[in-house]
């Protein structure tokens, strides 16, 4: 009986198969890629906001502490975005001509608030308390970057869920003295011997329950 197929056809097969492994692959790794680019993660990205606010200029060059705008921090799920009379304390007496800042005196004229667009946006499925990472020794840097040194603001990390968990998996390689969270510059002289000691200190724990922040 006659060979059905040629005896090529069986490279012809491992060439398919290993090209079809090859693609596979290469789609995966493309997937992956682009999750954690900054497209998708939308890190590093400057994002239009009706007023261009410099935290640089604010917290840098002024002085201005983070605590006098976002009120909260310390004692809300939220960090809080201050109101348009926050910023007149300052502005009606500096810049209080200036036609880049004519949004802010409207909203403080009609009692309308800016809309800004939200930099540090995480899922609606995602729980996260400001309060009490702060409580814990969470510095402002660790999340948000160096801020005083952001004349536009932007979002410094992923926010991805592998970004959360490096740090739930092991506070100790974060955590701070308390009197220093909001001490952009501060750096341990030694993070393991100090992490450890705060991590018993502050009673933290490796939380990793999917239900901490899924809820």
């Amino acid at each position: 009986m006659s060979q059905i197929f040629k005896p090529s056809t069986n490279t012809l097969a491992k060439v398919t198969l290993f090209g079809a492994i090859f693609f596979f692959l290469v789609s995966v790794w493309i997937l992956v890629s682009l999750n954690r680019s900054a497209y998708a993660t939308r890190q590093t990205i400057i994002r239009a906001q009706p007023v261009p606010f410099s935290h640089d200029h604010h917290t840098e060059a002024m002085g201005i502490s983070c605590l006098y705008c976002h009120t909260s921090v310390e004692t809300s799920a939220f960090a809080g975005v201050p109101p348009t009379a926050t910023c007149m304390n300052c502005h009606k007496l500096i810049w209080n001509d200036s036609p880049m800042l004519e949004p802010v005196r409207e909203s403080f004229r009609s009692g309308e608030p800016i809309r800004w667009a939200r930099v540090n946006d995480l899922p609606d499925f995602v729980y996260f308390n400001h309060s009490i990472h702060v409580a814990k020794g969470m510095g402002c840097v660790t999340c948000h970057g160096r801020v005083d040194k952001m004349p536009l603001l932007r979002q410094a990390v992923s926010l991805q869920m592998e970004w959360c968990l490096e740090c739930h998996r092991a506070p100790q390689n974060f955590v701070r003295p308390r009197s220093e969270i909001l001490n952009m510059e501060w750096v341990a002289e030694d993070q393991s011997i100090l992490g450890a000691q705060l991590v018993a200190e502050y009673n933290i724990q490796s939380l990793l329950s999917c239900s901490v922040c899924h809820r």
